[in-house]
């Protein structure tokens, strides 16, 4: 079974904006309310979970952000 990456890879990005080219990708993610943040060669990266957010109608936020409590156990070690 293959991980998927963080973020989005620059096809998919292309497949949700309609567009190949970063400046227009980069002005619809802007006219569809989309974060993202631009690498440095003015590419948009866009987060995986927050496009199936976005994607399912939810409206991405910190409350919508499931945080796991985790503890280290050292108890085994030794």
């Amino acid at each position: 079974m293959e991980m998927q990456s963080e973020t989005l890879s620059e096809e998919e990005i292309a497949a949700i904006t309609g567009y190949m080219i970063p400046s227009r990708q980069i002005a619809w993610l802007n006219l569809n309310g989309w974060k993202y943040v631009l690498t440095r060669a003015r590419r948009p990266v866009v987060g995986r979970v927050y496009a199936r957010m976005k994607l399912a109608g939810v409206k991405p936020s910190a409350e919508h952000v499931a945080a796991e409590a985790w503890s280290l156990d050292l108890s085994r070690v030794g």
